[in-house]
C-alpha cells in the first residue's frame, strides 16, 4: 500500500507522542519511589500534623507553631509543616468526630473534647497530663468603646434598658457557654449574698434580663468580637486575652473586669484515631508538651491568655486584674452538670430563649 506524504507525517507525530507519553510514565514512576510527589514541599523524613483549633487561639498559634518547628529541628533535624484548622470550637469538635483527620485538638473548654472522645478518636485519658490538660486560662470579661461611654461596672449593667450586647451561640461557640456560665454563675453568687444559698430561679431570671439586650448570636468568639469591631453593640462578653491582644495592637477599647466572672480553662489532646493513622505520635507528643514549656506558655501570655504554667502564671501576675470573686466550672457542678442543667434540650438557656 502506498503511503503518502501527509500520512507519512501523521504518524511520525503519533510515534514521537507515544514515546513522549512513555518516558513521562518512566518519570512518575521514579518519583513515586523516591517517595515525593511532583511539587511537594515535604522531603523525606519530615513529618506533616493537622492542628483543629478554636478559633480564638489563631494569632497566638502564629507565633507557637514556628516556635515549635524551631524546637523540633534542633532536637531532631526532621522538619515539622503543619495543616491548621480553626473553627468554632463546638463546630471543629463535630468536625473531627464526624472525620477530619486532625492529629491535634485545641478547643475551648472540656466538653468538646469529651465529644471526640464519645465518637471513638481520642483514647488516652487527657486530663492526666500537665496542668489537667489545658494550655491557657483566661476569664470572661467585659469590653466597651473607648472611654466606657455607658459606664458599665458590672453585669447588672447589662441589663440596663438600651444596653446592647454581643457575645456568641453557644450551639456553636466553646467561647459563648464560658459567657453564659459566667452571667449565670454571677447570678448564683448575688443569690448567695442575698439569701445564704445558691437560687437557679433567680440565676436564670438575671441570664435572661441580660440575654434580653444581646444584638446578634455570632457563630464563635472570633465573628462575635469582628461584629464589636465593625461597630455592633456597646458591650461585648468575651474572653480578656481578645481584648488584651487588640489593645496591644493599638485598638482602643475599655476591659471591665465583673466582680464574679468565671475562669475560662482550654484543653487540647493528640487525636489518637488519627495519630496513629498518620504515623505522627511521636511529634503530636512532643507539641502537646510543647505547649505546656516555658516558651510557650509565654507566647500565649503575649496574646493576652494567662499562663497555666504555675512560675510563668507568678512572673506575669502584674499584668492581669484578679476578679473578687472569681470561681471556676466546679461552683456551677462541673462540665457534666453544665450541660445537663444549661445546655440539654430543656435546659436553662433553651428555657430563656423561650421566655423571650
Amino acid at each position: 500500500m502506498k503511503i503518502n506524504r501527509a500520512t507519512s507525517q501523521r504518524m511520525f507525530i503519533l510515534l514521537l507522542a507515544a514515546v513522549l507519553l512513555l518516558a513521562a510514565a518512566g518519570c512518575g514512576k521514579e518519583e513515586q519511589t523516591n517517595g515525593n510527589a511532583a511539587g511537594s514541599t515535604v522531603q523525606d523524613g519530615d513529618v506533616t500534623l493537622v492542628i483543629g483549633a478554636y478559633s480564638v487561639v489563631k494569632d497566638a498559634f502564629a507565633d507557637v507553631l514556628p516556635a515549635f518547628q524551631d524546637y523540633w529541628l534542633q532536637e531532631t533535624g526532621q522538619k515539622v509543616t503543619f495543616q491548621e484548622s480553626y473553627e468554632a470550637s463546638g463546630t471543629q469538635a463535630r468536625a473531627i468526630a464526624g472525620g477530619f483527620e486532625a492529629d491535634v485538638a485545641i478547643l475551648a473548654m472540656e466538653g468538646d473534647l469529651d465529644k471526640i472522645a464519645d465518637a471513638g478518636f481520642i483514647m488516652h485519658d487527657w486530663k492526666a497530663q500537665s496542668n489537667g490538660g489545658n494550655i491557657t486560662n483566661s476569664i470572661v470579661v467585659l469590653g466597651t468603646r473607648a472611654g466606657n461611654p455607658l459606664g458599665i461596672k458590672d453585669w447588672e449593667d447589662l441589663t440596663r434598658k438600651g444596653v446592647k450586647v454581643l457575645y456568641p451561640n453557644p450551639k456553636t461557640s466553646g467561647g459563648a457557654q464560658w459567657d453564659i456560665n459566667a452571667i449565670y454563675g454571677a447570678g448564683l453568687k448575688q443569690s448567695e449574698e442575698k439569701s445564704g444559698t445558691k437560687d437557679e430561679a433567680y440565676a436564670k431570671s438575671f441570664l435572661k434580663a441580660v440575654h434580653a439586650n444581646v444584638e446578634s448570636l455570632d457563630k464563635s468568639g472570633r465573628a462575635s468580637m469582628a461584629a464589636f469591631e465593625y461597630g455592633v453593640g456597646d458591650v461585648i462578653v468575651t474572653y480578656e486575652n481578645e481584648l488584651l491582644a487588640r489593645i496591644k495592637k493599638g485598638v482602643d477599647y475599655d476591659i471591665v473586669v465583673p466582680k464574679s466572672t468565671i475562669l475560662i480553662e482550654n484543653p487540647a489532646a493528640i487525636v489518637d484515631k488519627n495519630a496513629d493513622k498518620h504515623g505522627s505520635r511521636k511529634v503530636a507528643e512532643a507539641f502537646i508538651a510543647f505547649l505546656h514549656s516555658d516558651e510557650a506558655q509565654r507566647l500565649f501570655v503575649e496574646h493576652g491568655f494567662r499562663a497555666v504554667d504555675e512560675k510563668v502564671a507568678v512572673d506575669t501576675k502584674e499584668r492581669y486584674t484578679v476578679p473578687d470573686e472569681l470561681f471556676d466550672i466546679s461552683y456551677l457542678g462541673g462540665w457534666p452538670e453544665v450541660r445537663k442543667n444549661l445546655y440539654s434540650k430543656k435546659g436553662i438557656w433553651y428555657q430563656v430563649l423561650a421566655d423571650l
